[in-house]
C-alpha cells in the first residue's frame, strides 16, 4: 500500500508539471500590446529569473478502478544565493486510501530531508526525518519520488511548457487574490511541450506527461510584471482525468527555509538500522 501510497503522491506533481500557470476589484487589461503567445514567451523569461516564490496547489484525480484522489499543498523554493526548497503535503489520497499525517520534504544544500510516516515504518527509522545525500539519493526509489516532486514545481520549466501552444487567447481580465490580471486559455501538445525543456530535464517530463493525452488543456492568469498568479490544468487518458490548479505568490521575496533540528534527523536506514 506505501508504495501506491507514494506513487500517487508522484502523480500528484506530474499533474503539476503538466499544468501551466477571484474576487475583488474589476481587473484592468494588461499586455494590450501583444500577442497572447508573446505574453506567454515572456512570462517564461521572466519565471527564469525569479530567485523565490511560494505556490499553494490542488490536484484533483479519477481513475474508473482506482477512484477519486486528491493532493494538497505547498511549497517555499529558493534558486539563489543556494537551491533551497519546503514542500508540504497536507493531503495525499486514493480511493479512500490516504498518507496518514501527510508529507514534508526539505531540500537544502545537497541534501533532502524527508518526513513521511509511512515511510518511516517501511524502512525502519526512528527519527521523524530521513536525510539522504544527494550523491545517494539514488539508492532510495522512495526518497527519488520526493526528490522529482520538488523539482516538479520550478516555475521556469513548467512556464515553458505552455509557449508550446498554437491556441492561445486572452479571454478577459480577472483579479487573482486582489491583483489585475488578464487570463489566458489554450492548449498544448505533449511532444511538441517537452521539447521546450532543458534535455535534462525532458525524459521526466515525458514521463509525466504520459499520463494524460496528446494535448493538455490550461489556463494562466498573467499580471502586469508578466508573471504568472494563477495556473490551471486538465486533461485525461482512457477514462482517467485530472487537473490542478496552482496560486503563485511573493515573487523575490524573501523565505525562510531551513532543515529541520538535528535531534530529529536520522540518516537513511541500512540493515535496519539509523544512525
Amino acid at each position: 500500500m506505501l508504495k501506491r501510497t507514494i506513487s500517487l503522491t508522484a502523480a500528484g506533481a506530474a499533474l503539476v508539471v503538466a499544468a501551466v500557470a477571484g474576487c475583488g476589484s474589476i481587473a484592468q487589461p494588461i499586455q494590450v500590446n501583444l500577442a497572447a503567445s508573446e505574453v506567454l514567451a515572456q512570462a517564461a523569461q521572466k519565471t527564469s529569473q525569479v530567485s523565490t516564490y511560494t505556490v499553494d496547489a490542488v490536484v484533483n484525480a479519477a481513475h474508473p478502478q482506482e477512484g477519486d484522489g486528491r493532493v494538497q499543498g505547498r511549497m517555499l523554493y529558493q534558486s539563489k544565493p543556494d537551491l533551497a526548497v519546503d514542500l508540504t503535503l497536507d493531503t495525499v489520497g486514493m480511493g479512500g486510501r490516504s498518507l496518514p499525517g501527510g508529507a514534508r520534504a526539505v531540500l537544502q544544500g545537497d541534501n533532502v530531508y524527508v518526513k513521511v510516516q509511512a515511510l518511516n515504518d517501511l524502512v525502519g527509522a526512528t527519527k521523524p526525518w530521513i536525510k539522504v545525500s544527494l550523491s545517494e539519493v539514488g539508492d532510495s526509489a522512495q526518497v527519488n519520488q520526493y526528490l522529482s516532486q520538488i523539482q516538479q514545481f520550478d516555475l521556469a520549466n513548467v512556464t515553458k511548457l505552455v509557449t508550446a501552444s498554437q491556441d492561445v487567447q486572452s479571454v478577459g481580465n480577472e483579479s487573482v487574490n486582489g491583483e489585475d490580471t488578464t487570463h489566458y486559455s489554450g492548449s498544448f501538445p505533449v511532444d511538441a511541450a517537452v521539447q521546450q525543456l532543458p534535455a535534462d530535464k525532458q525524459e521526466q517530463a515525458r514521463t509525466n506527461l504520459a499520463q494524460v493525452k496528446d494535448d493538455v488543456k490550461f489556463d494562466v492568469w498573467v499580471a502586469a510584471d508578466g508573471l504568472p498568479r494563477k495556473l490551471a490544468m486538465s486533461g485525461g487518458k482512457e477514462g482517467a482525468t485530472l487537473d490542478a490548479t496552482l496560486f503563485f505568490k511573493g515573487y523575490n521575496e524573501p523565505v525562510n527555509i531551513a532543515a529541520p533540528p538535528a535531534d530529529q534527523v536520522g540518516d537513511l536506514p541500512r540493515n535496519g538500522t539509523t544512525n
